[in-house]
């Protein structure tokens, strides 16, 4: 099997606690950043905030469901969500820029693809099209922090 990556980062004109904060929050913060189009329900099966949260998630045209627990390896700097039922993993970066004025998010997932040619197909399709959604998705973080204040989103 092959190890297949996709990744996008942004500036948002916030503190990286703030960022932060809304990141870990599944049951009103982390909803509100996730694009529609692409994300079609999220509940919380465990927990809420952080460590120990269990949520299921259905995403994508043709809907596939992914049970994640989610971890704080650094709290207030690295968030994971890893599915229960596969090697995939969503990682989210925040990192202090500017004397932690802003805060750079970067959104990483990485699975194993199958084998054969739907894998080929699946490392050489899959990650452009999760480029596009984690742009708009931190756009909508963005939207959210400034919200609650008066943020920006540059884009890396």
């Amino acid at each position: 099997m092959r190890q297949a990556r996709a990744a996008a980062s942004a500036i948002i004109d916030a503190p990286p606690d703030e960022v932060y904060l809304i990141l870990a929050d599944y049951h009103n913060g982390h909803p509100q950043i996730l694009p529609r189009k692409y994300f079609r329900a999220l509940s919380i099966e465990a927990g809420g905030r952080g460590t120990g949260t269990i949520i299921r998630v259905r995403v994508g045209m043709v809907e596939r469901s992914y049970r994640m627990l989610v971890s704080e390896p650094e709290p207030g700097r690295v968030l994971v969500e890893a599915d229960t039922e596969s090697n995939l993993t969503t990682t989210f970066i925040i990192t202090p820029v500017n004397e932690e004025r802003q805060a750079r998010v970067q959104i990483v997932t990485a699975w194993e693809t199958t084998p054969g040619l739907g894998g080929l197909l699946e490392q050489v399709l899959t990650p452009p099209m999760l480029r596009r959604v984690y742009t708009r998705e931190l756009r909508q973080l963005a939207a959210v922090v400034h919200s609650k204040g008066n943020s920006r989103v540059k884009k890396l």
